[in-house]
């Protein structure tokens, strides 16, 4: 395991969530699966588990400095993302490795293209 790459990912991956407000596994799971080797859900694990504190700490309060957290809608979409969240850990646990990342691509891509449209 490469620690400068590690810490360099997460560092990019953290520069990109509080410039963009995109989450770090657009950065950070392709790291993770291409250049260091982990398999789609030994990377999305680990990339949820990087994320928590300093995404739910440090860009979310510079966000509430600057006025832009709406508390109330916050709330709704935790408790909706903590339920979806199991659901999905419970369900990829049963998915091969090569379909999670065909799906994680080809969201990716629609995304970017429906980004790049509007």
């Amino acid at each position: 395991m490469n620690s400068a790459i590690m810490v360099g990912t997460g560092f990019l991956a953290g520069v990109l969530g509080g410039f963009l407000g995109v989450g770090g596994a657009v950065l950070m799971i392709p790291v993770l699966v291409f250049f260091l080797g982990f398999s789609q859900k030994m990377a999305q694990g680990t990339t949820l588990a990087a994320m928590i504190p300093p995404i739910g700490l440090m860009a979310a309060l510079m966000y509430w400095k600057a006025g832009n957290v709406d508390f109330k809608a916050a709330i709704l979409l935790a408790c909706g993302f903590f339920i979806g969240g199991w659901i999905g850990g419970t369900l990829v646990q049963e998915i091969p490795d090569g379909i999670i990342r065909k799906v994680f691509a080809i969201f990716l891509v629609i995304i970017a293209v429906k980004m790049w449209m509007k």
